[in-house]
Parts: structure tokens; sequence; C-alpha cells
């Protein structure tokens, strides 16, 4: 791996305020974000992004690379559920692997902000319809993995409404904010566009500093009980993401040949959700224990992605 790089990342100022917020945790530290602030600013993230996406995809014309972009993001969120599901229930319950499958199986839309983030660091712009796609993958993943719990569940008692699962994961806020955004950015004007860039731009690295603060202080919390559950999810949530990353960073030259359009598709192969999936899974599987997933994704994936597995996803799609 290159090593500058690495270092590069792990010296990114928001990635430092993320351990700030662990720290803070550690030393018993009163440090916290209020709830409605950090919403507040998970929201400007997904609108950001998305708005910008919209204006990148203006100027783009739409091949059949995009086409296939799209289906092969797809086929990456259809996928990953399919065969962690079946590792997971080795050691799992039927319950709580559809739903790590599924988390798994979705995006974070954090961790794809803050590769964009990385993007921007090595002088390289994200390419419009990538922001589409990200939204396009929340859904899938949530829909295999309830069909799996459907299939392997083998307490009938336990029935999962499976309309309700479909409306919930195409109306999920994040989901509908961005794709939402991508439209607006999509139509609107580049001199329309200029009069809120202080607020898109500008602002974007500061307001994304101050979340990944707090996603420290969340994930510092959920990491005090987690070690209960052993050694097997610990591993999971470190291996299969790198796994994921490094295969469909591959994988993606089928589709395209774009540096760019491959990183993120590998950062998105690598993420878990953690919040659209757990939001669908508190309304239709409520025996799925968010004590496990939920740390999985946050206090574990997520660090992992954004320390070690930006510059190893960059690293192969610059050179495989």
């Amino acid at each position: 791996m290159n090593l500058n790089l690495l270092i590069e990342n792990l010296t990114n100022p928001a990635l430092l305020f993320f351990v700030l917020g662990i720290i803070a945790v550690y030393l018993k530290s009163d440090l916290e974000i209020p709830p409605n602030s950090s919403k507040f600013i998970s929201l400007y993230l997904l609108f950001s992004i998305g708005f910008k996406g919209g204006q990148e995809l203006s100027h783009e014309v739409f091949t059949s690379e995009i086409v296939w972009s799209m289906l092969f993001g797809i086929f990456i969120s259809s996928t990953i559920p399919l065969y962690t599901f079946f590792i997971l229930k080795r050691k799992l319950s039927v319950f709580d692997s559809g739903a790590i499958a599924a988390a798994y199986g979705s995006v974070s839309a954090v961790t794809f902000v803050t590769a964009v983030s990385f993007l921007e660091s090595q002088q390289l712009t994200l390419h419009g319809h990538m922001v589409a796609i990200m939204a396009l993958m929340e859904s899938p993943a949530i829909i295999i993995g309830l069909v799996l719990i459907s299939f392997f569940n083998k307490d009938k008692t336990t029935t999962i409404e499976k309309s309700t699962v479909i409306k919930h994961s195409l109306t999920n806020g994040s989901v509908l904010l961005i794709l939402g955004s991508l439209v607006i950015g999509f139509l609107a004007s580049e001199k329309q566009a200029q009069g809120i860039e202080p607020f898109t731009n500008d602002l974007f690295k500061g307001f994304l500093a101050i979340f990944l603060l707090d996603m420290g202080i969340t994930s510092g919390r959920k990491l005090k009980s987690f070690f209960s559950f052993g050694w097997f999810p610990f591993l999971f949530a470190i291996l299969i993401p790198l796994f994921n990353g490094c295969l469909f960073a591959v994988l993606s030259s089928l589709v395209t040949t774009d540096i760019t359009n491959r990183f993120i598709f590998a950062v998105l192969a690598a993420s878990a959700s953690y919040i659209a999936v757990p939001a669908a899974m508190k309304i239709t599987v409520p025996k799925a224990n968010p004590g496990l997933f939920l740390p999985m994704a946050l206090a574990v994936t997520f660090p992992i992605n954004i320390t070690i597995g930006l510059p190893l996803y960059f690293l192969i799609v610059q050179n495989f």
C-alpha cells in the first residue's frame, strides 16, 4: 500500500475528529452534539452531495456505461446479502443474520460522503450518476435480507409485512432527500446553482468534521457493550467489508474504466448501513438485535473503511 496515501488519510482533520469523539467517551467527557444539530448536519450532507451530484449529472451524456453501472450497483446490493447471510447463520440467529446481511448489502451515506471528500483530496471529481447509484443501492439489500429471514425463519409466529418493508425502503428519508436533491440539482441552471454554492460547497468539510465527531461519540458508546458478543461479529465487521471492497473494486472494471467510479463502487460495496437498515428492521424484525448490527456497522466497519479501506480501494482501482 502507498504509505504516504495512508498517512495522509489518517491525518485528515475529519477523521481525527472521529477519533476525538471516541476518546471523549473513554475519558467520560460530557462532550456531545445536540441530537437536533446532528440530524440537521446529516440532512445537510445528504442534500449537498445530492445537489452537487445533480449538477454534475446535468453535464453528463447518458450512455450505456451509465445504464450498466446502475445495474451493477443493484447487483452489488443484491448479491452481498446472499453470501453474507450464510456466513452469519453459522454463528447467529436467522433474525440477526438477515439484519446484518441487509446492513452490509446496503450502503452508508456518511461513508460515501467521506469517500467524496477523499476524492477531492486527490484532485478528482465525483460523477453525478454515482449519487443516483448510491440511492438505488439502499433498498435491494433490505428486501433481500427480509426475504431470507422469511424463508429460513422456523418461528412462524413472527411474520414480516412485505408491503410495509418495500414502502419503507423506498420512502426512507435519506433516500428521498438525496434523490430529491439530485433531481433539483439536475434541473437547476449553473447560474442558479451558484447562488447557493457557498452553502453546498464551502461549508461541506466543516460540517463533515463535526458530523464525524458525533459519529465518534456514538461509536465509542456502542463499543462498550459490543465485545460481549464474542470475536465472530468483530472479525466479520473488519474482514467482510475489506473483502467486499477489494472484490468489487476489481469487478467494477467490467462496467467502467473510470477510476473515480470504480473507487466509489468499492466504497459502496464495503460500507454498511446504520441508518436505513436499522430503521427498517426495527419496524419489521423486532427480534433482530440492534445491539449487534448497529455497533458492527458504525463502531467497527465505518472506522475501518475510512482509515484502511479508502486508500486500499483507491490503490486497487489505480493498479488493477
